[in-house]
């Protein structure tokens, strides 16, 4: 399960009921939704808002906790998200979502086999306050054991706060990709099918080269090119090899292909949630669609 790289955020816009199953050898991860459904790719946004927040306070040698406290409004706009009454709504949804989807590994190393049952989060909730009428004080999340471990080892991977102006699910999966497997490098390809299977789509193939096709057209993808060659290769470039990169960038120790024991499942979503953004896209010569600026995660 090393070398494996598994899709863990749905990219569908409806409930994802799918119970997913991974395996290599003898080791196994299963993915079981909550009641409404597998986390998202938007739900995601959650984990590397808090993350965001803890890593800022680590890096300036002040104490962090799991319990990470904010104003759903400084969420929404740090995010790039609407800011209206449905959207609260759709936060406590996600709460539902990351709290109530458990991961479950088997792992078997030399006579011992060891099962973990977890999830992403411990809680998450509201605090209302009184002031003639019930009003939002502030949110709260609590961070589960498991992601705090790779926050304290500083396993997390820097993004572009654009990030956050991708509206379609695919879009920000591919960049995630490219983040990953591209990074400073001059180029990475993958087959159109494995790509697909890297983005966790359940859509007919030629729909995913439909899309695949607008997304490169549109070209709004931070730092990275995407192109689409006659035989179906995908291939990623930096746009520019001397700025394609945060200076601040930090790489997880356990990378999928030095993954061990209960961590070997680490990097699918520590290198995809445990992320934090802080990076200057002005820098990297994108010149793709923009949004107004909603708001940096680093203060």
């Amino acid at each position: 399960m090393a070398s494996m790289e598994h899709p863990l955020f749905s990219l569908a816009t409806q409930p994802d009921m799918r119970h997913l199953v991974y395996r290599s050898g003898e080791n196994s991860l299963e993915i079981i939704p909550s009641g409404l459904g597998l986390p998202t790719i938007k739900d995601k946004d959650i984990l590397i808002f808090c993350i965001s927040q803890l890593m800022d306070r680590k890096n300036r040698g002040e104490p962090i906790g799991k319990r990470v406290r904010f104003s759903a409004r400084e969420l929404m706009i740090g995010t790039n998200r609407n800011t209206d009454g449905r959207e609260y709504k759709r936060l406590e949804h996600a709460f539902q979502r990351l709290q109530g989807t458990q991961f479950k590994t088997n792992i078997r190393t030399g006579n011992r086999k060891e099962v973990r049952i977890f999830g992403l989060i411990d809680e998450g909730g509201f605090v209302m306050r009184e002031e003639g009428k019930w009003r939002l004080d502030y949110c709260e999340v609590v961070l589960s054991d498991w992601l705090m471990r790779a926050i304290e080892a500083n396993e997390v991977i820097s993004i572009s706060e654009d990030y956050f102006r991708l509206r379609r699910p695919l879009e920000r999966r591919l960049y995630e990709i490219a983040r990953k497997h591209c990074g400073a490098q001059p180029k990475w390809q993958i087959g159109l099918a494995n790509l697909q299977n890297k983005t966790g789509s359940n859509a007919p193939l030629k729909k995913f080269r439909l899309n695949l096709r607008q997304i490169i057209e549109d070209d709004c993808t931070p730092f990275y090119k995407i192109e689409l060659m006659a035989d179906d290769l995908a291939i990623f470039r930096p746009r520019s090899a001397s700025t394609a990169l945060a200076p601040d960038i930090r790489l997880p120790e356990w990378s999928e292909e030095k993954a061990r024991e209960v961590a070997r499942f680490g990097p699918a979503i520590a290198s995809e949630a445990v992320m934090r953004a802080g990076t200057d896209l002005r820098r990297s010569g994108w010149r793709g669609r923009r949004a107004p600026l909603a708001g940096r995660l680093w203060r």
